[in-house]
């Protein structure tokens, strides 16, 4: 059995490892050592997610994935969660959240019928808790689509601003040469932003 922790943040100005202490100090309390961090910054609502998926490619049957919670697995609407789950029962994953104790039963060994029944309570809390995740990400972005519309008929909506500091310090460690990845780590902006200074820096060249 190899435990797989799987961190998630919306976006790149979000820290991804943020949970990564905590997931630790779980794994510790409970006796477990964890094998691999998957952990990337791409939007939860969406199914296309590339660490995740490498995650599933890894694992094996019995194998633990760890989250913090779960709206870090899933905003997902009905059907892509159905697929997800579809994919996570295949390979025979349990799903252990920080924020879900009846799934910790799975860090322990238990007879069958105590493993089912947990198992049982388990998919059905996981299914709601995902539903809940996915309206908390509705609401949230209806009162965003609220305030803008707002914002705009009172003449105020700038939009999205670009962070120029950061794009600017990014162009020039661009300039002395340093990698994609060096710039990444650096500034933990995603490979698609480096690839546009890298760009905008070339084409001022």
């Amino acid at each position: 059995m190899h435990v797989r922790a799987y961190l998630r943040a919306s976006t790149n100005e979000q820290d991804a490892n943020r949970a990564k202490a905590d997931l630790i100090k779980f794994a510790d309390e409970h006796g477990l050592k964890i094998a691999t961090f998957y952990a990337e910054n791409e939007s939860g609502a969406k199914l296309k997610r590339p660490e995740l998926f490498r995650l599933l490619s890894e694992c094996h049957p019995g194998d633990i994935l760890l989250i913090e919670q779960v709206d870090r697995l899933s905003r997902l609407d009905g059907p892509d969660w159905l697929k997800l789950r579809t994919d996570i029962d295949t390979k025979q994953l349990r799903i252990v959240a920080l924020d879900l104790p009846t799934s910790w039963t799975f860090t322990n060994p238990s007879d069958e019928f105590t493993s089912r029944m947990f198992q049982a309570i388990n998919s059905m809390m996981l299914d709601m808790l995902a539903a809940i995740a996915r309206k908390d990400y509705e609401d949230r972005r209806r009162r965003q689509a609220q305030g803008i519309a707002k914002a705009k008929a009172n003449g105020a909506y700038r939009g999205k601003q670009e962070d120029v500091k950061r794009n600017q310090a990014m162009a020039a460690m661009l300039a002395k040469g340093m990698s994609y990845s060096q710039v990444q780590v650096a500034t933990g902006a995603s490979r698609a932003t480096v690839a546009k200074i890298a760009k905008r820096l070339h084409e001022t060249a």
